[in-house]
């Protein structure tokens, strides 16, 4: 009758020697079928059975779905093989089990009870490793102190900036390892390796031609560091641009390394590695996201009755885990609130807010094509005066080169600000409302460096006269691709400049002027919100920038999981002293898979930019490793050409569209069959979810029949 009985009965000694469950429904006698038609769960199947497209024998199907709910009966060495903490028994019951399985190991085969041992060991000490290494997990107790005091809302904003950290330093390590590294000992001949450099050919001389802005003779101070701010000087020569990785071959005792191969394909690994990693991620917390979606009852019974961890013992642990549990708890009251308003509009109101709407993105809209065009314009200024020559002094030379970024970051200033204003009036729920903020920012920021781009590409890549020897503006950008990285390199300092300076003088003026100031205009404007929405633009902007220029930067990974790592800190201390929580709770499960959502539209984003620069756009004849080839891709169908015959016709007819169609055929079989898998999944839950509705519903109804039938006795 109940699943739950399932739990309650131990497995006892079969005929055969092996160990069987019995359940309520064969232990004891039947109860009067009368008495059996009147639990709320019959019912409720006579009900649905009387329904359009219902059957016949509804005792048949109840007893059928009782069975499903249970599941098939295991055998007795599944019983065993399973741990004690899946059974569903209780403390005494376990014992007995555990007790039972130890006295079955004598009749098991020596061979048997070795497999039962070494798996048991190899268990333990695969769960001893995982919490060694989970003590060792970056920022471990800061997370964790932070989710106590501020919430599981600003708790995944550390823990999606610990994520990037992580990320990028393995992005460093692989261009490191096989772009940086060779170039380096192949040039310096260390452990005995030379290099090979070959010379363009068919290729006019105007086209290699390519002298780097390097200092001579007496260099003052301040050039060293505009230099630095602006990757133009000493920098541009060394192995943080593209430019210096100018061989064709590294080879490390007669052993050749095919370099311009090697950059291109570790291009292409970084970007893998990101994006299966974000998909890794995203899936967790969707799942996580579609079980809290799914039913909200479910969401606080979990917290009430089974959230609270019995293993902490330290009380200042059990103070952050109270806190949290009790961020989550008001999350979800404020999330139920707003629903109920929602669903107690009047038609009236419908009409009012929709067409608010409606002006308010119409305003969203022109402020991203004024951002757009200020950064269209910049952007041309900046380049024309730049490249003029002009001699000019420190301060305007450093103030026409940052020109672009700085119109940029004032647009990704402004334009979140007018966002958050305008989302108030919009009446969306804390959840949504933040990401819809998301979803603008992150168009507009991710537009900006597209505009960006874009004005850069409209000079590189021209169709007059400059352009026809080279195939792009050789006078202007002998070596295009380290300009576009000084560009992406300027947009990642400044980047962190303008954190830096928000959080000293902002943040902390603002703080003294609110502790130490009773005015009440100061009071009244407080401290200012930690705003989740927009730290995440700002590192996902920042990673963005990241994906795009390293393929024209290698070493740029290295400056963001610098750049991260500080920010962390400085977030942190940001947040403890100078900020406060924001005042509508946010839930952690949907943010994370959220934030992860928009990371990934932005690494989809960056394909764009990089997959014209490598297949479009001719490379530069006058440094880089593709010097010899037409675009950058031209290196792949070239390395094909020295391969077997063989193997060429294996890999052309990979690419042709006779493999691509049965290819693409064969995934979209597989994809709609774990989409009908889904489904059926997905109903099962349905039906176990409603089997134990039905149950609880025939518990009260049988103890309120036991309570009647006391009162008549």
């Amino acid at each position: 009758m109940s699943g739950f009985g399932v739990a309650g009965e131990l497995p006892a000694w079969g005929a055969d020697g092996r160990s069987e469950m019995f359940f309520p429904e064969e232990a004891h006698a039947a109860a009067p079928a009368d008495f059996l038609q009147e639990l709320p769960s019959y019912r409720s199947v006579l009900r649905r059975r009387a329904g359009p497209g219902g059957g016949h024998d509804p005792q048949g199907s109840l007893g059928a779905r009782a069975g499903e709910a249970r599941g098939p009966q295991p055998e007795g060495a599944e019983l065993d093989a399973r741990p004690l903490r899946e059974h569903a028994l209780s403390i005494a019951e376990k014992r007995r089990l555990r007790d039972y399985q130890q006295a079955n190991i004598k009749y098991l085969s020596g061979w048997n009870q070795w497999k039962r041992t070494s798996s048991k060991s190899w268990s333990k000490v695969l769960k001893d490793i995982k919490e060694s290494l989970s003590y060792l997990q970056l920022w471990r107790h800061d997370i964790h102190s932070i989710e106590g005091k501020f919430g599981t809302g600003i708790q995944s904003y550390f823990s999606f900036l610990r994520f990037l950290v992580l990320l990028n330093f393995l992005i460093f390590i692989l261009m490191f390892g096989f772009v940086t590294f060779p170039t380096v000992i192949s040039k310096y001949g260390i452990f005995n390796s030379s290099f090979a450099k070959i010379s363009p050919k068919n290729t006019d001389s105007l086209c290699t031609v390519y002298t780097p802005s390097g200092n001579k003779g007496l260099v003052y101070f301040y050039t060293y560091l505009k230099d630095l701010l602006t990757g133009t000087g000493f920098l541009e020569t060394t192995s943080l641009f593209y430019g210096y990785y100018a061989i064709d071959a590294a080879v490390l005792r007669n052993v050749r390394y095919n370099f311009p191969l090697a950059y291109l394909l570790t291009t292409f690994a970084y970007l893998a590695l990101s994006l299966v990693w974000i998909i890794k991620r995203s899936a967790s917390g969707f799942k996580r996201s579609l079980v809290h979606d799914e039913d909200q009852f479910q969401s606080y019974c979990n917290k009430v009755f089974a959230g609270w961890d019995f293993c902490i013992t330290d009380l200042n642990a059990a103070r952050l885990k109270h806190r949290s549990l009790q961020y989550e708890l008001q999350t979800d009251l404020e999330e139920e609130r707003i629903k109920r308003k929602i669903a107690d509009r009047t038609m009236k109101e419908k009409l009012r807010i929709y067409s608010l709407r409606i002006f308010l993105n119409i305003i969203v809209l022109a402020v991203l094509l004024g951002c757009f065009y200020s950064i269209y314009k910049a952007t041309a200024f900046s380049q024309e005066k730049s490249n003029n020559g002009s001699n000019t002094d420190f301060q305007t030379n450093l103030l026409v080169q940052y020109l672009p970024s700085m119109v940029i970051t004032l647009a990704n200033f402004v334009a979140p600000q007018i966002f958050s204003i305008l989302i108030r009036f919009e009446d969306y729920s804390p959840a949504f409302e933040i990401k819809l903020t998301l979803l603008r920012c992150v168009f507009v920021r991710l537009a900006n460096i597209g505009v960006l781009l874009f004005s850069l590409w409209s000079q590189i890549h021209c169709d007059d006269d400059n352009c026809k020897a080279c195939g792009y503006n050789y006078k202007l950008y002998p070596c295009w691709e380290s300009a576009v990285g000084q560009e992406m390199y300027k947009l990642l300092i400044f980047d962190f400049m303008i954190i830096l300076a928000v959080t000293l003088f902002m943040d902390f003026p603002r703080m003294l002027l609110v502790t130490h100031c009773s005015w009440k205009l100061v009071q009244w404007c407080g401290l200012q919100e930690f705003g989740i929405s927009d730290n995440v633009l700002e590192i996902i902007y920042g990673q963005t920038i990241c994906w795009i220029g390293t393929f024209f930067s290698p070493l740029l990974p290295a400056i963001a999981t610098i750049k991260y790592f500080i920010i962390f800190y400085v977030k942190k201390i940001s947040l403890i002293h100078t900020r406060k929580p924001p005042g509508r709770p946010i839930r952690a499960s949907s943010s994370n898979f959220f934030f992860l959502v928009v990371l990934l539209i932005g690494l989809v984003l960056a394909f764009i930019p990089l997959g014209i620069s490598i297949a479009h756009i001719p490379s530069s004849k006058a440094c880089g490793p593709f010097r010899n080839f037409n675009t950058s891709w031209a290196v792949v169908p070239h390395t094909i050409l020295g391969f077997p015959t063989g193997l060429q016709m294996v890999l052309n007819g990979i690419a042709s569209e006779a493999f691509a169609v049965p290819f693409f055929m064969v995934v979209c079989l597989i994809m709609f069959y774990f989409i009908a898998l889904a489904g059926a999944h997905k109903r099962v839950v349905e039906q176990l979810r409603e089997q134990l509705v039905m149950e609880s519903r025939d518990k009260l109804f049988l103890i309120r029949k036991i309570t009647e039938a006391q009162k008549c006795t």
